[in-house]
């Protein structure tokens, strides 16, 4: 029997407890942060994906160690969130996972706009509160979804022949008037071409997208774009206008045997669908009511060659309803082909992302040149004073030839010129629309000499796929700093909605060796998830019945071979993106693409010993066979690659459950390699009956194809044949990439910072002493004393020998996978001289990792920052016998981090989340 007095002791409790329920509903841990569906989208409009996977990160806090639960809601509606989820609502769900979720809902469907939330529990069973309210709208996932026709004219007849032979279609202007009898409260424009777009409506651009919709397997799906345009829409007359040019579907391409016919002339498919305040629908769609004309001021547009622009041509708000286009001719219509997908982009579109001013100029006789000081991609803006009648000539090189005047040998047949023709005098501002270029020069002229010409009058505007930075490397050395910047310059360059080869020449063409050797490395560098798997999809599109994947994606050769070591990015772009991200469905997505391409290897070889066609170890610097494929043996590069591929499928059976599959591709990866080893090594682990070479043992190796007895033995052999070299590399495309690493794993981490710091030729200091600011095709492109390569396939901004990036992040700053996505991390710093720090970041699915170490005085500092959700295993290399201090203080386990292993040079340590800083002494 309750006390009157201990009443209001027992009301207390009961409002506490009452207080502490409420807080445990409501959640009292911070929100969950950076929302994402997918490959890494926020709130997307136009999204591809009805079956979308759901990530978040948890927010850095001591509370936070890692998540043992989390609860996902999903619903049309803002307001029914969270408690009234009509869509999907996974309960409670006891779980570490908080990246790569599948949504389990009801179906999606086109059109559908859809939002979500999250909460998760931290180790302690504490709960968050329910995070922002994201979304996602998707875009016309279906061919049945679209009402509108393939339009345009004609251009084909008249059409002129241009380099190569091929057709040269004019630029097309297409307009569509249409009245509204009321307000609008949504407006959607579905949108795509075959060729490259910009479109207007009412005389407002409805993006700053460039290159338009981009380059896939045309011939299997035509990507669409969905722009929100509610904002430009009026009650009463209406006027959407479209430019149109060929841009890679029907421009001319090396080789130009494109599956798809590249001679019919550019076409746009557009679908306006509104919704009206009286709650109605309107919808406009590309029909035979549009009209068009090519007399426009864009005469001439094309991606090797350049535009042609004729001021005297501009037709004054062409794209609003005060215009008169009773001359325009009515277009030709075309029914959708069932045969090919259109589908919503699946990764970011083109953009204008840095602007570069020049740092010096040099004028002389009516002629200017600009030295923006960096090898970049993408085009001009010009402000240049003019006179009526004249026109203005703007040409474009990466580098000057000794006399100064343009190198442009390496851009081969692509012209790479723009032209602008003044209708009146006085300063002009012009930017070319559908064209790009690869240039650090400048030179205009044609302008008003009585003008001097100053830096203003040019800057270069870098394009290329909507990615940010995701990672950044710095060091205490200049060179090692300058080879980072050329990395990250290689790759802004040739990430123009492909991974291309290069920018500048009369290719630029997604050769799928350059991407296999690089993919890694672009990973640290940039958030390119979905550049990748949006590539990858037109890799497995590109792929052939029988296996083969074509030398280029999209295949603009028509071709029906594969290359070994080319044709192996369909099974090692996947591992290495799943180790990067840990994202399951990816794998899943491209598991079919991977046994085919294995297939392929199984018909191109006899007895297991490849005899398929390969471009081997390309551009291998000094060959004896003065080949540009180098002098390891095709057949030695192909079974290697056989061996590798198979390895790699059976391990993504693995991860996929797939037993019978894995026990079916481990079994051919070790047949594989049994039959390399006793094809092309001895008894004591020398390279037998072909050309011995460095890249030889780096594959057998790497890939792990000797028996036991015989490795150290071909360890020793391949530092003979660097000896031989004066310790210096013979590696062309495949083989640069595995030096590194094969060396680190043998403990000659002091032979790669030897060759890495090398600064003579070939090595990539070479390059930089030189006055590179990109990575080159060639190890020797040019010589201050040499002068050019006399080859004419000698890009200055090529990416694949920037490989080396992986080794930098994960070895010399230390951050590495050592579960897919990051799940735990290792952080083992190799410090060598001449570095006296380092230091690394990288944004993982589980939040920001730091690395960052530095000498001073004979002290090792190393400053670690480990994500929430994650663990890791940091490696400090120390005089042993001294004490480790951690954040100023003496080293002991504790609940945050605990000492599992000692050895003679180093302490290893397993450490939770947080923010630390170690301090050891050398030895």
């Amino acid at each position: 029997m309750f006390k009157k007095s201990n009443f209001k002791y027992f009301a207390c409790a009961l409002v506490f407890l009452s207080v502490i329920m409420s807080c445990d509903s409501k959640g009292s841990l911070e929100n969950a942060l950076d929302l994402t569906v997918s490959e890494g989208f926020e709130n997307p409009l136009g999204f591809y994906d009805a079956n979308p996977t759901f990530s978040w990160k948890l927010p850095v806090s001591e509370s936070n160690k890692s998540q043992s639960a989390y609860h996902i809601v999903v619903a049309g509606s803002p307001d029914l969130l969270p408690d009234n989820a009509d869509l999907w609502d996974s309960e409670k769900q006891t779980s570490k996972q908080s990246t790569w979720i599948t949504y389990k809902g009801k179906p999606l469907e086109s059109r559908q706009k859809v939002y979500w939330q999250v909460k998760y529990w931290n180790q302690d069973g504490e709960a968050s509160t329910w995070s922002e309210t994201n979304h996602f709208e998707l875009g016309l996932l279906n061919n049945s979804d679209w009402k509108a026709n393939w339009i345009g004219l004609d251009t084909a007849k008249d059409s002129i022949r241009g380099r190569g032979k091929v057709l040269i279609h004019k630029p097309q202007y297409l307009r569509k008037g249409f009245e509204l009898s009321d307000d609008v409260t949504s407006a959607r424009l579905y949108i795509t071409s075959k060729g490259v777009f910009d479109v207007s409506i009412n005389g407002e651009n409805v993006s700053d997208d460039a290159m338009s919709p981009g380059f896939t397997t045309y011939d299997k799906r035509i990507e669409t774009l969905t722009y929100d345009v509610t904002d430009l829409i009026e009650s009463g007359q209406n006027m959407i206008g479209v430019e149109l040019a060929s841009g890679w579907y029907s421009g001319r391409l090396l080789w130009g045997t494109t599956p798809w016919d590249n001679r019919i002339s550019p076409k746009v498919l557009a679908q306006l669908e509104m919704t009206m305040s009286d709650g109605s629908k309107e919808i406009i769609v590309s029909d035979d009511s549009w009209k068009g004309m090519t007399n426009g001021p864009l005469q001439f547009a094309e991606i090797y060659d350049g535009e042609i622009y004729n001021a005297n041509l501009e037709m004054l708000d062409w794209t609003t309803i005060n215009f008169d286009d009773k001359d325009w001719m009515s277009v030709e219509v075309a029914a959708l082909d069932a045969k090919v997908k259109l589908e919503p982009k699946r990764h970011t579109t083109v953009k204008d992302k840095i602007k570069l001013v020049p740092q010096d100029i040099t004028s002389n006789d009516g002629v200017a040149v600009f030295d923006l000081k960096q090898n970049m991609v993408g085009v001009p803006v010009v402000n240049v004073p003019m006179k009526k009648g004249d026109t203005l000539k703007i040409r474009f090189a990466e580098m000057l030839s000794p006399d100064g005047t343009f190198y442009t040998k390496n851009y081969r047949s692509a012209h790479s010129t723009d032209y602008y023709i003044a209708a009146k005098d006085g300063d002009i501002e012009y930017q070319p629309k559908f064209t790009f270029h690869g240039f650090r020069f400048v030179e205009l002229s044609g302008f008003d000499t009585s003008e001097t010409p100053t830096k203003d009058w040019v800057t270069g505007i870098v394009q290329y796929s909507d990615f940010e930075d995701n990672g950044t490397f710095t060091s205490s050395h200049d060179k090692l700093n300058q080879l980072q910047s050329n990395i990250v310059w290689g790759l802004r360059g040739n990430f123009l909605d492909i991974p291309t080869d290069c920018p500048q020449r009369n290719e630029r063409l997604g050769w799928t060796g350059d991407a296999q050797v690089f993919g890694p490395t672009s990973m640290f560098n940039a958030d390119v998830y979905k550049f990748w798997a949006s590539w990858l999809q037109s890799v497995r599109e590109a792929q052939l019945e029988d296996g083969a994947i074509p030398w280029t994606v999209p295949d603009s050769r028509g071709n029906k071979i594969g290359s070994s070591g080319w044709g192996d990015v369909g099974t090692i772009i996947p591992w290495k993106i799943y180790m990067r991200t840990g994202d399951v469905g990816f794998l899943e997505d491209n598991f079919e693409m991977m046994k085919n391409w294995v297939r392929y290897h199984q018909k191109k070889s006899n007895k297991h010993i490849s005899n398929m066609m390969s471009f081997s170890d390309w551009l291998q610097p000094f060959p004896e066979s003065g080949d540009n494929r180098g002098d390891t043996s095709r057949n030695l590069i192909g079974t290697a690659f056989f061996a590798h591929s198979a390895k790699l499928t059976a391990l993504t059976a693995e991860v996929l459950g797939k037993t019978e599959e894995q026990a079916k591709y481990e079994a051919l990866y070790q047949t594989v390699a049994k039959a390399f080893d006793d094809k092309f090594f001895d008894e004591t682990g020398k390279v037998k009956g072909v050309t011995e070479t460095q890249t030889s043992y780096l594959l057998a190796l790497a890939f792990d194809l000797l028996p036991e007895s015989k490795i150290k033995n071909a360890q020793t052999n391949l530092l003979r044949k660097l000896k031989d070299a004066d310790y210096h590399l013979r590696t062309g495309f495949l083989g640069t990439p595995l030096l590194s690493r094969v060396l680190d794993d043998m403990g000659e981490v002091d032979m790669v910072y030897k060759l890495l710091f090398n600064e003579t030729y070939p090595s990539w200091f070479y390059s930089i002493n030189q006055g590179a600011t990109t990575i080159w095709e060639r190890w020797n492109s040019y010589s201050k004393t040499e002068g050019y390569n006399p080859m004419s396939m000698n890009s200055l901004n090529h990416y694949a020998y920037g490989a080396i990036g992986e080794w930098m992040y994960e070895r010399i700053a230390g951050i590495a996978p050592l579960e897919a996505g990051y799940k735990v991390i290792k952080i083992a710093p190799q410090v060598k001289e001449p570095l006296t720090s380092a230091s690394a970041s990288l944004n993982t699915p589980f939040g920001k990792v730091l690395s960052s170490w530095e000498i001073k005085d004979g002290k090792f500092d190393l400053e670690v920052v480990i994500p929430p959700n994650t663990t890791a295993k940091v490696i400090i290399p120390a005089d042993t016998s001294q004490t480790l201090e951690i954040d100023g203080k003496t080293f002991e386990d504790n609940s945050n981090m605990k000492l599992i292993a000692t050895g003679n040079d180093t302490f290893e340590l397993e450490v939770q989340p947080g923010t630390y800083t170690f301090q050891s002494k050398l030895k």
